[in-house]
């Protein structure tokens, strides 16, 4: 039986504690991304909490830049990789994007851009390194 994911949009402070958590574990544990680095912009950040089976195992982000909509901060805990938790966050941020969000884009790692281009993003110009891991930048089509 597949689990069960559900996706929402959190902005109470003990959810959003589940969301900061998540991405610690992932950018600051896992990846070595310095933590000055990791929090920025969460006043104006839309923000997103996975749950697998009720309990908590990825999320994301979006804000609105002077450049568009962007798409940023998934994060998926290792127990959870690889069932679906990357599409559904995906998912829920794009549909949770105002009408007028037509300039839509994101920096992924590059394992990650497999995941990007199902959903019509396509990669622009070169990669770069962004807190020590290399990225292309994508644009939705």
């Amino acid at each position: 039986m597949s689990p069960k994911i559900e996706v929402k949009k959190v902005t109470d402070p003990a959810e959003l504690e589940k969301v900061f958590a998540i991405r610690r574990e992932v950018f600051v544990g896992e990846q070595n991304c310095p933590p000055e680095l990791e929090w920025e912009f969460e006043d104006e950040s839309n923000h997103f909490l996975a749950t697998i089976d009720g309990e908590p195992g990825g999320a994301c982000r979006w804000r609105k830049t002077d450049n568009g909509y962007k798409l940023e901060r998934f994060a998926v805990l290792k127990k959870f990789r690889g069932c679906g938790v990357g599409q559904e966050l995906v998912k829920a941020a794009l549909n949770d994007l105002p009408q007028d969000a037509v300039y839509v884009y994101l920096h992924a790692q590059l394992g990650a851009i497999p995941l990007y281009e199902k959903f019509n993003f396509e990669k622009v110009g070169d990669e770069f390194e962004e807190a020590g891991i290399r990225h292309y930048k994508m644009v939705k089509k």
